[in-house]
C-alpha cells in the first residue's frame, strides 16, 4: 500500500505541474478544430509532437509515420507502473471501443518511458492485453527521451531498488492525426465516455 500511495502522490505532482503549464499557456489561433478544444496549448498545437523512432513489439524499428496511420491516442507510461498507467490505458482502450461503436476507428498507442525494463516483448504483451489494436513501443534511452521531448512529457526514475524502482511521469493522452500531427491532449480525470465524445469531435472535424 505504501508503494502505491507513493507512486500515486508522485504522479499527481507531475500531473499538477503539467496541468498548470498547459492551463496557463496561451491558446493557438483559430483553426478547423477550434470548436473541439477544451485546453490551451503553449505555441499552438504545432508546438507539440513530431517525428520519433522507436521499437515495436516485434523488435522492429519504426517511425511516427509507420505508427500513426490514422487517428491515434498516445500515452507515455511504463509496464511496471502499479496503478496509474493500467487505469489510464484501460480508460483509453474503453474509449477506443466506444469510438468504434460511433463508427470512428482510433488506434491506442503505449510508449514506454522505462526502456531499461520495458523490452519490446514486455510492451507488446502489456498493450495487447489492454486492447488488440494497441501498439506498444519502447526503444533506447535516447529514442525514448527524444519522443518524450517532442510531446513535452515529463518522466524521472526514482532512486531506490535497481530492479523495482518507480518512475514519475506525466499522465496526459495525446490525440494525433497523420495529416495534422498532434491536435489535443486529454487529462486522466476524463471518463471513457467523455474521452470518446471529445475525440469524436476531432475525428469528425478532420
Amino acid at each position: 500500500m505504501d508503494r502505491i500511495a507513493a507512486v500515486a502522490a508522485s504522479v499527481s505532482v507531475a500531473a499538477l505541474i503539467g496541468g498548470i503549464w498547459y492551463a496557463t499557456a496561451p491558446t493557438g489561433g483559430g483553426e478547423q478544430f477550434a470548436q473541439c478544444r477544451t485546453s490551451a496549448i503553449a505555441g499552438g498545437a504545432a508546438a507539440i509532437g513530431g517525428p520519433f523512432e522507436l521499437i515495436n513489439a516485434k523488435g522492429q524499428t519504426v517511425t511516427d509515420t509507420d505508427v500513426i496511420t490514422g487517428p491515434s491516442l498516445l500515452y507515455f507510461g511504463y509496464t511496471f507502473c502499479p496503478d496509474v498507467c493500467p487505469l489510464d490505458t484501460a480508460r483509453n482502450a474503453e474509449a477506443v471501443d466506444l469510438l468504434d461503436e460511433m463508427g470512428h476507428e482510433v488506434t491506442p498507442v503505449f510508449i514506454s518511458v522505462d526502456p531499461k525494463r520495458d523490452t519490446p516483448e514486455a510492451v507488446g504483451d502489456f498493450a495487447f492485453n489492454l486492447h488488440e489494436r494497441m501498439i506498444g513501443l519502447t526503444g533506447s534511452e535516447e529514442q525514448v527521451k527524444a519522443a518524450s521531448t517532442a510531446y513535452r512529457t515529463y518522466y524521472k526514475v526514482q532512486d531506490g531498488d535497481p530492479d523495482y524502482y518507480l518512475v514519475d511521469h506525466s499522465t496526459f493522452s495525446y490525440l494525433v492525426f497523420p495529416e495534422h500531427g498532434f491536435v489535443e491532449f486529454f487529462r486522466r480525470e476524463l471518463t471513457a465516455e467523455q474521452l470518446a465524445d471529445q475525440v469524436a469531435c476531432f475525428v469528425k472535424a478532420a
